[in-house]
């Protein structure tokens, strides 16, 4: 089975599609995944130190590949596989509300976004999880000093040896790779991620219900859900 993985930039729902990914890996046999991740999905997947995971995931030769979009230039050749029927699925996990949107009117500018535009135009079922869809979310952050209780120590343990020196008064997210050592080093229990609350805008759940309605696409609520998808599209290929 060959599935095509769309990253974009949220962290919201980001764990958790690495976790069905490799579920998928470890029980189906034969599975091909290759990832196509935005400029911003790159960003976050560093952030929140899953770098090594994605190559477990998508570890190299042909439709293993991982392709960022910053290599692929605008017009992204490599979405031509799907006019080519070289996927049985595009899974786009988790969508940022910016991805959501530009595919609710058809807008194709990203590396995820024209891989959508392209798997619609050749048959391929694509399957989005969007972060925003309703209501209020709860949402995982990455690593950040709490001001408050930073006590701002002349010699930092965290920043002394944070091995992407990203620590100077905060912690500089291009810089970090999510490793979560400064975390174990900090006396003060400063640095820290957690969990957030977050109102999803009126605009968002609109755009969620318009993809919902367009042909060839189906909406999931949360990434689990991708595993029942891929189950179904299994039996239907006979695979």
């Amino acid at each position: 089975m060959r599935i095509a993985w769309g990253i974009t930039g949220a962290g919201h729902f980001l764990r958790e599609s690495f976790e069905v990914f490799k579920r998928i890996k470890e029980t189906t046999a034969d599975l091909k995944v290759t990832a196509f991740v935005s400029r911003a999905g790159e960003e976050v997947i560093k952030m929140y130190g899953l770098a090594d995971e994605l190559l477990n995931i998508s570890p190299g030769g042909y439709l293993e590949e991982i392709f960022f979009e910053r290599n692929q230039g605008a017009s992204v050749p490599k979405s031509g596989r799907f006019l080519l029927q070289k996927y049985d699925a595009l899974i786009i996990t988790p969508a940022t509300s910016n991805s959501t949107a530009k595919i609710a009117y058809g807008i194709a500018d990203t590396i995820v976004t024209n891989a959508v535009a392209q798997a619609v135009k050749g048959s391929v079922p694509v399957f989005i999880v969007p972060v925003d869809i309703a209501g209020e979310i709860e949402s995982r952050m990455p690593y950040s000093i709490d001001r408050e209780i930073c006590m701002n120590c002349e010699i930092c343990p965290p920043r002394e040896n944070c091995p992407g020196y990203a620590i100077v008064d905060q912690i500089d997210l291009l810089k970090c790779n999510g490793c979560g050592e400064c975390v174990k080093l900090c006396s003060f229990g400063a640095i820290r991620g957690g969990l957030t609350r977050l109102k999803v805008r009126d605009i968002d759940s609109k755009n969620v219900r318009m993809i919902r309605e367009l042909e060839g696409i189906t909406v999931l609520d949360n990434p689990p859900g991708i595993l029942d998808e891929i189950a179904r599209l299994m039996q239907k290929l006979k695979y």
